[in-house]
């Protein structure tokens, strides 16, 4: 690891002058913390040396700083020590001293000249900005040191590409590599909780078809879409004892705080990570989740089998079980062969254009006002649609 770090510009013996002599050369005379001024040939010996580019007026600034500091302190209490130097964006000291009362680290003296010229030397071009440096006191290149610890926390040390690569392929391994352990649990827990407040062992989960479900309680769409995998959930697992039910549902929340989770869990019947478990962040990631609602499912073997489960369900509902490509077809086959049974036309009094039987995999009938699925009389000119059993009950079927 170490000689990795030197080629990928990690810390050195010569890292005090280096670090040194490059802000000397940009104007700074000395650094200054919360306690006071610090020499400018501070040693930084074993330690990675990293710019922070802030201002106090940037509201993602204000969003990532807090972070940051958790992992500087994570990371200064173990053997990977990491030394931060703040610059300021600010418009004014005073801006610029908020900030630093805020920071563990050490932070260039408030200089509008000195502070741009930093700017330009390390191509800052946006804020946020966090700019590991090699043993040279140059930027490390190839990698977004933001996203990376917004992604992994401390575990992003020490920003490198390599580093990147790493934390990719174990996520890659959690999605594909089908250990249910590996992927919903994390240090200290083993467990799901439920609406009652049980705790459930994740083992006790190996060999089931699951879905990892992403949402909210603040999010409407979140609500509806609840709604539809609980008539499924329930379908599928009715009548069956809790220890052999065929489906599962792991709910891993994007909620506000713990009393939004607690109201959103009271209301479904399925198991969840903790809302303190950082593995909810984790899981977001590793299945690059954009957007919620959002169900990913997982087969038996625990392999990923589709990441558009919320299509699948709203779609398909509990007939698409266990959601595989095969089954996904012998749905779309079955629905066909039924079609065949209807007239392929029907005029209906209430609508100037013909309507066709055709597969409809969601829509509301304008007679009934209730939802449809599978198949509808359509008509392709405008948003018009009938079940076809409303069609048998406003007045016999006939062809045209």
């Amino acid at each position: 690891m170490a000689t990795e770090n030197c080629e990928d510009g990690g810390t050195g013996s010569n890292t005090r002058s280096t670090i040194s002599a490059t802000l000397a050369s940009e104007g700074v005379q000395f650094l200054v913390s919360g306690k006071g001024k610090v020499p400018l040939d501070f040693s930084t010996k074993g330690m990675m040396t990293c710019l922070y580019f802030s201002a106090n007026w940037c509201r993602p600034c204000r969003r990532f700083t807090p972070l940051l500091a958790e992992v500087y302190k994570a990371l200064n209490k173990s053997a990977k020590r990491l030394e931060i130097i703040f610059v300021s964006i600010d418009q004014d000291e005073m801006g610029f001293k908020q900030q630093l009362e805020s920071m563990p680290w050490l932070a260039v003296p408030f200089d509008g000249t000195v502070n741009k010229r930093l700017i330009d030397k390390y191509r800052v071009n946006r804020i946020p900005s966090f700019v590991p440096l090699n043993v040279g006191g140059e930027a490390i290149e190839g990698v977004d040191a933001i996203d990376m610890i917004e992604d992994y926390g401390a575990e992003a040390f020490p920003f490198t590409r390599t580093r990147k690569e790493e934390l990719a392929a174990i996520d890659k391994n959690k999605r594909e590599g089908g250990s249910l352990e590996d992927l919903l649990t994390s240090d200290g827990r083993n467990y799901l909780v439920s609406g009652n407040g049980n705790r459930i062992l994740v083992a006790s989960l190996v060999g089931k078809p699951l879905g990892i479900y992403f949402g909210a309680h603040w999010c409407p769409p979140c609500r509806a879409f609840t709604a539809k995998l609980t008539e499924v959930y329930d379908e599928l697992n009715k009548g069956t004892d809790p220890s052999s039910q065929p489906f599962e549902v792991v709910f891993v929340s994007t909620d506000k705080n713990q009393q939004e989770f607690d109201l959103n869990l009271s209301g479904m019947p399925w198991l969840a990570i903790p809302f303190d478990d950082k593995a909810r962040h984790d899981l977001c990631r590793i299945f690059s989740i954009q957007g919620i609602p959002a169900l990913v499912l997982l087969g038996p073997d625990g392999k990923t089998v589709s990441r558009n489960g919320r299509q699948l369900i709203s779609s398909y509902g509990a007939k698409g079980f266990p959601f595989t490509e095969t089954r996904i077809s012998e749905v779309e086959g079955e629905l066909r062969k039924q079609m065949e049974r209807f007239p392929a036309q029907h005029k209906d009094p209430k609508h100037d254009h013909v309507l066709k039987v055709d597969m409809a995999k969601a829509y509301v009938c304008n007679h009934c006002r209730k939802q449809g699925r599978f198949w509808a009389y359509t008509c392709y000119v405008c948003d018009y649609d009938l079940h076809p059993q409303c069609v048998e009950d406003i007045r016999p079927v006939q062809n045209v």
